[in-house]
């Protein structure tokens, strides 16, 4: 779905920025995010819950308070959080489904914004409002803006997901249409080369 460019534009200076996104499962957002011009790493891994839960087996249980969620390393003179933001809530995640996105139910399958910094949560609470007085869906914006706490990056398996294992029938169906709708709606952000971790 395309989304609008955001009314509050990020003010961010200062070379690389980090910023965390949940959305579904982690291959999609890394894989999403991987292809971002301006976007120097998306690491898969577990925010939200505790070190000893930071585990594949333990989080997919959807009782540790992890999400699955990207650390994603950005230069804002590339591409700004505001124009994360849209990319998130066109391509990424439907921000209308409560602790399920695609195929996966679960708390560790929510969508949320971490803000690493007071300006990325100026920025998110803005847009989120900004969408929701566009009124784009049917039903209300569910997607939360949480407190930053550790980022516990995943197994190495999970890294660069999509790039590994293109043919994966879970990629196929639900990640590789993702990356499509980068292409097609934000060409100008969109580069071919995937962003290895």
């Amino acid at each position: 779905m395309a989304t609008p460019a955001a009314v509050i534009r990020a003010k961010e200076e200062g070379g690389l920025k980090t910023a965390i996104f949940a959305g579904g499962c982690f291959w999609g957002v890394e894989g999403v995010f991987s292809h971002v011009k301006g976007v120097t790493s998306a690491v898969s891994g577990y925010h939200g819950g505790s070190k000893r839960d930071a585990s594949y087996k333990r989080v997919t249980t959807g009782s540790t308070g992890h999400a699955e969620a990207v650390k994603v390393t950005y230069d804002p003179s590339v591409v700004r959080y505001d124009e994360l933001l849209r990319i998130f809530f066109a391509v990424v995640a439907d921000p209308t489904t409560l602790n399920r996105q695609g195929p996966d139910h679960g708390s560790q399958y929510r969508s949320a914004l971490i803000p690493t910094s007071a300006e990325q949560a100026r920025v998110a609470k803005a847009y989120i409002a900004q969408l929701g007085k566009a009124k784009l869906w049917d039903k209300p914006i569910v997607t939360k803006i949480e407190k930053q706490d550790t980022f516990y990056r995943a197994e190495a398996y999970h890294q660069d997901f999509m790039a590994k294992n293109p043919n994966h029938g879970y990629i196929r169906r639900w990640d590789r249409p993702k990356v499509e709708a980068l292409k097609t709606l934000f060409p100008a952000d969109y580069t071919a080369t995937f962003r290895k971790n």
